[in-house]
């Protein structure tokens, strides 16, 4: 059972809802490590159910690496000024400019991947598992296409921004904190852009 300050240490250690926090905890048994996994769990779901609604605010970071040769501009939407203003998410805005500068993605998810670059990109990996497969003894046609995807996904990896673990915390990636904060705001959160700028 969730006890008064459990419930503040969980909402403390989340930034998650005084609500999601007890219903979390109350599940849990009152396991604060089994209630924390609990909410992340559900993220994924909450973050679901908001992804049709309007981004109508949002807000512009950037970051400047010190040397002042480098850069990175974010523009991180939200569904209200309320969010927008929020120092949490200004926080979360200027932590993946800082990203951007620091892994420079081409695309920001893999939707912006033109389908001629994505042919260009299959047809090079392909002819590497064709030549892996003419070295052992020929693999079957479903074992050329997982190495495929797994090629094609580890390319993607480094190369899209909602698939990069991010450089603060390399058990998450991009796609898992816009997920986190929908459920911690409670809005539909979404990256709209981002530039990178080098002298």
């Amino acid at each position: 059972m969730a006890t008064t300050d459990s419930v503040k240490e969980l909402r403390e250690k989340t930034g998650i809802s005084i609500m999601q926090c007890k219903k979390a905890l109350d599940e849990a048994g009152g396991d604060m490590e089994k209630a924390v996994i609990m909410l992340y769990k559900n993220s994924g779901a909450i973050a679901a159910r908001k992804k049709d609604r309007a981004l109508a605010s949002g807000v512009v970071q950037a970051y400047i690496h010190s040397n002042n040769s480098l850069g990175a501009i974010v523009v991180l939407g939200c569904e209200t000024d309320f969010v927008a203003k929020n120092k949490d998410f200004i926080k979360l805005a200027y932590d993946i400019s800082m990203h951007v500068a620091a892994t420079s993605p081409e695309f920001t998810t893999r939707n912006d991947v033109s389908p001629k670059a994505l042919k260009v990109i299959r047809d090079a990996f392909m002819s590497d598992v064709a030549d892996i497969s003419k070295g052992k003894a020929g693999k079957s046609k479903d074992m050329q296409d997982k190495i495929l995807e797994g090629k094609l996904d580890a390319y993607f990896k480094e190369r899209v921004l909602m698939e990069q673990s991010f450089i603060k915390d390399a058990d998450k990636t991009i796609n898992d904190l816009l997920t986190e904060a929908v459920q911690k705001f409670g809005e539909r959160i979404e990256i709209t852009s981002h530039a990178l700028f080098r002298v």
